[in-house]
């Protein structure tokens, strides 16, 4: 179960900014909350919202992502499995060339 904390926020952003996305909270006309800048690796958030929404927001996000867990250090790469694991079911297995 996922605790809506300001510390299970920081662990979420820093999975997408290990994996080399930049995360930006700004103001703009977002209907699902977010945006996703794909070539540039930018992330961008409504900060309007509170943490719980941020946190919902970024476990909508992160599997949409290009996660390559060998850039996580070991607690982003726990902390990712037990989420996406538990949350969303199996992770997708890695391939030889180590791409999901």
């Amino acid at each position: 179960m996922i605790r809506y904390t300001q510390n299970t926020l920081d662990k979420l952003e820093t999975i997408a900014e290990q994996c080399g996305y930049i995360l930006r909270y700004e103001r703009g006309n977002f209907q699902s909350g977010y945006c996703i800048l794909d070539n540039k690796k930018v992330i961008v958030i409504n900060k309007f919202l509170q943490i719980e929404g941020r946190i919902n927001t970024l476990l909508e996000i992160i599997p949409q992502l290009e996660i390559d867990t060998n850039l996580l250090d070991e607690n982003s790469k726990k902390f990712y499995t037990e989420i996406f694991e538990n949350e969303k079911g199996p992770l997708p297995k890695e391939d030889s060339t180590g791409k999901n």
